[in-house]
């Protein structure tokens, strides 16, 4: 049987790029091996589906540090405050909560994964789920055919890859794209996890010192060899039995990733829970509150400070006993203690692996990719969108801002492609 239009992956960039196409009066098949589509969407955003964000185009490609502007071109044709109208024209209420994130009013993922589904119904696209793919064949420097393992073999004048990455694979994202991508001649780039657990083998991180303490609004910052910050993050972070997790940890990871594969070993973080207050003025006002009350023990004049098990942590590691009475404490160790509050260094060895990370870094490289259609530049009536391409971004709707917009593309010209 041949279709205009094939789209191979039910995620939210398959699911938009097959209702781009059939919006566009393609023929289109939607090929899935998964039992149920839109399983990526589904638990989004904790179950209720982020499905954007509504920040200015620029703030949105800051937010997507992975080749985020190669997406320029895209957004300017179909952007994220289209994505709001197209759900809302579909029935789904969105609400704007913090940092730009937008949520169905439900706070129901399913909802918008049903909507998506009755568009389809509504525009005749075929599904053919539970039907895992063996091959995508090519002719002539152009798209043929989609083999299915039941040896079923469906014709197409254009095929949209949109399986994702390697994250998350019990939603069926196992990186099956990338061979079919480099049989079509693409580049595929180094494939790490993003958006991630950080693992270490700090003596406090063995011996669970910390493990389950909470740090709020702390900035993270990945050193690079000479100290410097290579990237700062201002959120909350975990301490876990393995290392640091929470967003402000799943934020800088793909950057203490990189830094790690870079320099062939550990680097180092660095935890500032104070950021607001410079160090000097923070060492003259402890001093000032010790002296004001010179019997009182040092762990009770900073009660309040910071996290309890954290302040304990942090004087024992400026070598000051949190009984000592503050007139018998050198301004030296209140100085390293200090130090410590503004910027606790700490190193990290590894990540948790690509299958635990929410997004994953590399894919099909941009560079072979039309910015404002996501055709393949190396095979006719090839497209691209989501996941599978060298584009990630932080957590907060970006990366599914990037799938249903590169999705949108993809389908629409590929729909045109066809005809």
């Amino acid at each position: 049987m041949k279709f205009d239009v094939i789209v191979v992956g039910g995620g939210p960039s398959g699911l938009m790029a097959a209702i781009g196409a059939a919006e566009n009066k393609a023929k289109v098949l939607l090929i899935d091996k998964g039992e149920k589509l839109g399983r990526k969407l589904a638990i989004s955003g904790g179950g209720r589906c982020n499905v954007t964000n509504r920040l200015p185009v620029d703030e949105i490609i800051k937010h997507i540090p992975g080749n985020g502007r190669f997406l320029y071109s895209a957004l300017n044709i179909f952007s994220n405050e289209d994505i709001i109208a197209f759900f809302e024209n579909l029935g789904i209420r969105l609400k704007e909560e913090d940092h730009g994130r937008m949520f169905p009013v439900s706070d129901k993922a399913q909802s918008v994964v049903d909507a998506l589904l009755n568009r389809l119904k509504e525009l005749n696209v075929q599904i053919k789920k539970n039907s895992p793919i063996k091959d995508i064949h090519y002719k002539n420097d152009s798209v043929q055919s989609v083999e299915l393992h039941s040896g079923e073999i469906f014709e197409a004048e254009s095929i949209v890859i949109a399986v994702g990455g390697k994250s998350v694979p019990h939603t069926g994202s196992t990186g099956d794209g990338y061979a079919w991508a480099e049989k079509a001649g693409h580049t595929i780039t180094d494939l790490f996890p993003t958006e991630v657990p950080l693992t270490s083998s700090e003596p406090f991180i063995k011996e669970k010192t910390l493990q389950g303490l909470s740090l709020r609004s702390v900035a993270l910052s990945v050193l690079n060899p000479k100290g410097k910050a290579l990237i700062t993050h201002r959120m909350d972070m975990l301490f876990t039995h393995f290392g640091i997790s929470g967003p402000a940890v799943l934020r800088c990871s793909q950057f203490a990733v990189k830094a790690m594969k870079k320099e062939k070993g550990a680097v180092t973080m660095s935890i500032d829970c104070m950021p607001d207050v410079k160090e000097e003025p923070l060492f003259q006002d402890t001093v000032r509150k010790m002296k004001e009350e010179p019997k009182k023990s040092i762990k009770n004049t900073l009660k309040g400070f910071i996290p309890e098990r954290y302040l304990l942590f942090l004087l024992e590691g400026s070598e000051i006993d949190p009984a000592e009475q503050n007139a018998t404490i050198s301004n030296e160790k209140i100085r390293t203690f200090i130090k410590n509050v503004k910027s606790f260094q700490f190193t990290v060895n590894g990540s948790l692996p690509l299958d635990k990370a929410f997004v994953t870094g590399g894919g099909v490289s941009v560079k072979e990719v039309e910015p404002q259609t996501m055709a393949s530049k190396k095979m006719n009536g090839l497209y691209f969108c989501g996941e599978i391409l060298d584009i990630h971004g932080y957590t907060g709707g970006y990366n599914i801002t990037s799938a249903l917009v590169t999705g949108r593309l993809a389908g629409t010209n590929a729909a045109l492609f066809s005809k």
